[in-house]
C-alpha cells in the first residue's frame, strides 16, 4: 500500500509509452502532417471544453479574496521564472542548453486547474479560492506566458518572441475558451455531467502533442544527445525548484498573515505548472526549436508534483484532523 502512493498514474504510463512509441515508430510525412492537424484541432476542444466547463458564479465568488489570488499569481509568474533565471549558473550545467531552455519555458506555465483543486480538496483548504486562484492563473497565463518565454528566450540568448506566435495562442487556445464561456449557459450543465469527456480530451491533447514532438525530436537525434546523467541532472533541477516553490508559498503564506486554510490554497495552487497548458503553448511558440527537450521538463516535473503533493496534502489533512480532536473537548465542555 506504502509503495502504491509513489507508483506513476495511468496517465504518466500512458505518457512513457508514447514516448517510447515515438522513438520506435516516429510519425514523418503526411502522417506528421496528419497528426499535427488532429493536434491542433484537440487542442481547440479542449480549451472549448474548459470554457464551457468553467463557472463564472465560482469565480466571482471567489474574487473577493484578492491578497490570496495575486499571491499565487506571483508565485506562478514572478516566482519561478525568477528561481529559473537566478539558479541558471548553479542548474544549467546539469543539462543541454536545450533542455534549460525547457526548464525556463515550465518557469513560465500557469498552475494546473484540476489538481490543484483536488489536492485542496484533499488537504480541506480553501476549495472556492483555489478554483478561482486556479482557473484565474490558466486563463492569465494565456497572455502573460508567451510575454514572459520572450524575455526568457532574450536571457537565454536566443532572441525574442514574435507576436505572430502570441497571436496564434491567443487564436488556437483563448478564442475556443471565450467560445466555451459564451456557450456555457447552454452546454455547461451537460459538459458538467460527463466530465470524463474533458479527461479524455484534455490527456488525448497531451498524447498527441507528445507523439509528434518526440517523433520529430527522435528523428533530430534527441536520445543521442541525451545520456543518463543527463536525464539524472534533469530530475534534480526539477526536484530543486518544486522544493524551493512550496517552501516559498509555505513559509511566505504565514508571514503574509494567512491562516490554514488559504495557506493550502497558497501551497497547492503557486506551486504547479500546467502540462495541459504547457505542451499545447510549447508547440506553438518553439516552432524551430527541439521541441521534445522543450516539453521533457514539464513532462517530468508533472509527475514529480503529483507524488509530492499527493503526500503533503495527506500530511495536511491529517494535522487538521488532530487539531480538531485536540479542539473538540474544549468545545464540548462550552
Amino acid at each position: 500500500m506504502f509503495l502504491r502512493r509513489f507508483l506513476p498514474d495511468g496517465f504518466t504510463c500512458a505518457l512513457l509509452t508514447t514516448v517510447a512509441l515515438a522513438s520506435i515508430l516516429p510519425c514523418r510525412g503526411s502522417a506528421a502532417q496528419l497528426f499535427n492537424l488532429l493536434t491542433d484541432a484537440a487542442i481547440a476542444l479542449l480549451f472549448f471544453l474548459h470554457g464551457a466547463k468553467l463557472s463564472r458564479e465560482a469565480v466571482v465568488a471567489g474574487m473577493t479574496q484578492w491578497r490570496l489570488h495575486l499571491t499565487v499569481l506571483a508565485s506562478t509568474f514572478v516566482l519561478f521564472p525568477l528561481l529559473g533565471l537566478l539558479l541558471k549558473p548553479v542548474l544549467s550545467p546539469l543539462v543541454t542548453p536545450d533542455l534549460y531552455l525547457g526548464v525556463l519555458f515550465l518557469c513560465t506555465l500557469p498552475s494546473t486547474v484540476q489538481s490543484s483543486i483536488a489536492f485542496t480538496s484533499m488537504a480541506r483548504g480553501n476549495i472556492p479560492a483555489a478554483i478561482c486562484a486556479a482557473s484565474a492563473s490558466s486563463m492569465l497565463g494565456i497572455f502573460i506566458t508567451p510575454l514572459l518565454v520572450g524575455f526568457m528566450l532574450e536571457s537565454h540568448g536566443q532572441g525574442g518572441m514574435s507576436w505572430d506566435a502570441i497571436g496564434k495562442i491567443v487564436l488556437q487556445l483563448l478564442v475556443p475558451f471565450v467560445a466555451g464561456q459564451v456557450m456555457q449557459r447552454w452546454i455547461g450543465s451537460w459538459v458538467e455531467r460527463h466530465r470524463g469527456l474533458l479527461r479524455y480530451v484534455d490527456q488525448g491533447s497531451i498524447l498527441l502533442v507528445v507523439y509528434t514532438a518526440f517523433s520529430t525530436a527522435v528523428l533530430q537525434g534527441l536520445w543521442k544527445q541525451m545520456p543518463v546523467p543527463v536525464l539524472i541532472g534533469l530530475l534534480v533541477v526539477n526536484v530543486v525548484l518544486l522544493t524551493l516553490a512550496l517552501l516559498a508559498t509555505r513559509y511566505g503564506s504565514r508571514a503574509l498573515g494567512f491562516d490554514r486554510d488559504d495557506e493550502i490554497t497558497i501551497v497547492f495552487c503557486g506551486s504547479k505548472k500546467s502540462l495541459a497548458s504547457g505542451v499545447p503553448m510549447a508547440k506553438v511558440l518553439f516552432a524551430g526549436h527541439p521541441l521534445g527537450a522543450i516539453v521533457l521538463p514539464i513532462m517530468l516535473f508533472h509527475q514529480i508534483q503529483l507524488m509530492t503533493c499527493a503526500v503533503l496534502a495527506r500530511r495536511y489533512a491529517q494535522r487538521g484532523e488532530l487539531r480538531a480532536t485536540k479542539v473538540a473537548p474544549a468545545d464540548a465542555g462550552d
